[in-house]
């Protein structure tokens, strides 16, 4: 068994896509790989297997392995609902709530069941591949650190730094790292290695001789951009502002931008299909004039709803209804599309309710245990699969007339009369080729029949073959035993 650790010089320098291609290369060399995340903050969630919730990406690194995905593989998940709290989920189930007053009392004792979780994932493979989160240059929060150099020295896990030379100034972000981090941290940094290289890797060899020089870390490489990249779910609402823009002469399928916005890799599907575009519109703008609109999970939906609202976008969708056009509602968007939201134990935020939309004839309570199953079944007349991952019950009349049924024969989810607004708490709902299809057939655009899973896994083919191209990935491997 051996394992290897990639730590990154700072947040979006691409280490999730990047471990998992190497998950996904390695993978392909024979060798049993598993994914692991100590600590994740993401309101991207999957459902795994053994009934529990982790981050997207470990999930999407799961598929990598071609493993399914357990709650071993990110122990520690936060769950932003505010700007000063986050919901804690520990090995799949909800453990509370963790503030700025109590984030450093809370996280107390979690390096052990973090460090458990990798023992499991360890004995069953031959190399386990972890991702750190942020930077372990961020040395005021390294005392009780989880995520990044205090895994690895709890776990004598070697370490790679990742670089991302898109933003610029990345000769000073690995040696300044070097610099700031004290001796025994750098001390597990084995080598680092240049993402997002445009152009001629060989334009950049003083560069790489320049930092081998001030730190002493090892070259293991350049990775250049990878459009493939962009086919991957993404974990990090980041990307959402850089892909507002919009195509002409395709019909238009638009998303609100909210704070808390959540599984919105549920739209990535949506993306393969040459008669649409996708367009993500982001605070301060209006809703522009669409076939469709899609208003997708959120993490704290009365707050959301209440944005929503005071950006104007309200007035948006009401008009967009009143010109017969659909409106779909997924998880939190489909309990805003409802009449009233009430959360009396203030589960996401301080107690209370808000109205809705008003746009289908169900009222959402919030509360109850959390809802975490794979789920099956049809909608549209057209199967899909899916999961679920919510609190909160949703009743009225609209909900008596199921937009979903389930496999055991259960209806979920609501539809008004007219067909025009429907919600549903399945994520996932778009990923099956003939249910995107149903979908746009209402709107008058035909389905590609592209399987979004198969693009996944394509696309992790694409990255893994980059990877063996431009890294020294034997040379990982051999850091990477020698650890074990």
């Amino acid at each position: 068994m051996g394992a290897l650790m990639f730590q990154g010089t700072g947040s979006d320098v691409g280490k999730s896509v990047l471990v998992a291609g190497i998950c996904r290369a390695l993978t392909n060399r024979g060798l049993r790989v598993r994914p692991f995340k100590p600590q994740n903050m993401s309101n991207n969630a999957a459902v795994t297997a053994d009934g529990g919730e982790i981050g997207r990406a470990q999930a999407t690194q799961a598929m990598a392995c071609r493993t399914p995905a357990t709650v071993d593989m990110n122990p520690v998940l936060l769950k932003p609902q505010g700007d000063r709290s986050s919901q804690l989920v520990v090995r799949g189930r909800v453990r509370g709530t963790l503030g700025s007053a109590n984030w450093r009392e809370g996280r107390a004792g979690l390096l052990d069941e973090v460090l458990a979780s990798y023992r499991c994932l360890a004995a069953d493979a031959d190399i386990v591949v972890v991702e750190g989160a942020g930077s372990p240059a961020e040395v005021n929060l390294r005392s009780g650190d989880i995520a990044n150099m205090g895994f690895a020295r709890a776990a004598n896990v070697p370490v790679v730094l990742i670089g991302d030379i898109d933003r610029g100034g990345v000769i000073a972000s690995i040696v300044g790292t070097h610099a700031v981090i004290d001796r025994q941290d750098a001390a597990m940094i084995r080598g680092f290695l240049i993402n997002k290289f445009r152009g001629d890797p060989a334009l950049f060899a003083d560069g790489m001789t320049a930092i081998e020089q001030h730190t002493g870390w090892c070259d293991f490489g350049i990775v250049p951009w990878v459009r493939a990249a962009r086919r991957l779910p993404s974990e990090d609402a980041v990307i959402l502002e850089r892909s507002a823009a919009r195509a002409a002469e395709r019909l238009v399928i638009a998303c609100p931008i909210t704070p808390r916005i959540a599984n919105f890799d549920d739209l990535d599907p949506l993306r393969l299909e040459p008669g649409v575009e996708l367009v993500m519109v982001p605070p301060g703008e209006p809703i522009p004039d669409a076939a469709m609109i899609v208003l997708p999970g959120s993490k704290a939906t009365r707050a959301d709803m209440a944005f929503l609202r005071a950006e104007g976008w309200e007035v948006d969708i009401l008009a967009h209804v009143r010109k017969g056009r659909p409106v779909l509602g997924l998880c939190g968007g489909y309990q805003m599309l409802g009449r009233r939201i009430s959360d009396a134990e203030g589960i996401e935020g301080p107690p209370g309710e808000i109205a809705g939309l008003g746009l289908l004839d169900i009222e959402t309570v919030i509360g109850g245990d959390k809802v975490l199953r794979e789920v099956s079944g049809e909608a549209l007349g057209a199967r899909f699969q899916g999961y679920e991952i919510h609190m909160g019950q949703t009743t009225g009349p609209d909900a008596e007339r199921p937009l979903t049924r389930l496999s055991d024969g259960r209806g979920e989810g609501a539809m008004r009369a007219d067909g025009l607004v429907a919600g549903s708490y399945i994520h996932g709902l778009l990923g099956d080729a003939a249910q995107r299809a149903a979908w746009l057939a209402r709107i008058g655009a035909a389905g590609s029949g592209v399987d979004h899973d198969a693009d996944i896994h394509a696309a992790l083919d694409e990255i893994a073959e980059a990877l063996e191209a431009s890294l020294d990935i034997d040379a990982m491997i051999a850091i990477a035993q020698s650890a074990a």
